[in-house]
């Protein structure tokens, strides 16, 4: 299975499990953890979700650009491209990311509520490389959580960053040894379902209230085939990597 659940207490665990492919998401795995949401969001005895990558190497490192055919997925125009980022949920979520977590991988991270990184973690919209647009939530939620200078920063220039300056500039809540990503995060979420429940909801929900993610659907679709994004997904297929920008020290 490309994803994989698990249930500790009253926390439900995601995994994206294709470690083989740096836990990118191809339709199988879209599919996969909308599924996997849905029925989080629909469990009474679930009060918390942690989403993670399976290997130890990555997150999720994006969209499979080699296998890109999620607009293709019945449901992904409601749902999102890589399964989730559309989905609106009524209980808390938490990204716990080791290594890559890059392009659609870092939107689903965006995704969650806030992310506990450990030590390996790096980070980066490197689909600006090829020409493929955020579509999955990345330009609405990545500004409101580090700001939008450092927001376009990142979507702009495609540069990587590590730990340390993902933390500094907001974009991760706590950074611990390597491996220890998913413990820290079950930790959390214990605490969050031991709380009052109607409450934290609530205050959950007006914090989260208003986006445009529709907006940036429209637009980001409507590049899906421009010609120079095509061009950049034949140099990924034939190994070309340009570099990115060195840098990202500081936010």
């Amino acid at each position: 299975m490309a994803v994989r659940i698990e249930k500790v207490d009253a926390t439900t665990v995601v995994t994206i499990d294709r470690p083989e492919a740096m836990n990118a998401v191809d339709a199988a795995t879209a599919q996969a953890l909308e599924d996997a949401v849905r029925t989080f969001d629909a469990d009474d005895a679930a009060r918390a979700l942690v989403l993670t990558g399976a290997g130890g190497k990555a997150f999720c490192a994006g969209a499979d650009l080699k296998a890109l055919n999620l607009m293709a997925r019945p449901g992904a125009e409601e749902a999102g491209p890589m399964g989730i980022s559309r989905l609106e949920v009524s209980k808390p979520t938490i990204a716990a990311i080791g290594g890559y977590c890059y392009a659609g991988g870092l939107e689903l991270a965006c995704w969650c509520d806030f992310r506990i990184a450990d030590e390996t973690s790096t980070f980066g919209v490197l689909n600006r490389r090829w020409g493929v647009p955020l579509i999955d939530g990345g330009t609405q939620r990545l500004p409101r959580i580090v700001g939008l200078g450092n927001a376009l920063y990142l979507i702009e220039t495609g540069v990587r960053i590590d730990v340390a300056t993902a933390l500094r500039m907001g974009l991760v809540q706590e950074v611990v040894p390597a491996g220890n990503h998913v413990e820290r995060a079950l930790e959390l979420a214990t605490h969050l379902a031991a709380y009052p429940q109607a409450s934290l909801a609530a205050d959950r929900t007006s914090a989260l209230a208003a986006d445009g993610i529709e907006a940036e659907a429209k637009r980001g679709e409507a590049t899906l085939a421009d010609l120079d994004m095509v061009a950049g997904l034949e140099r990924f297929r034939t190994g070309d990597r340009p570099a990115p920008p060195s840098g990202g020290s500081a936010p």
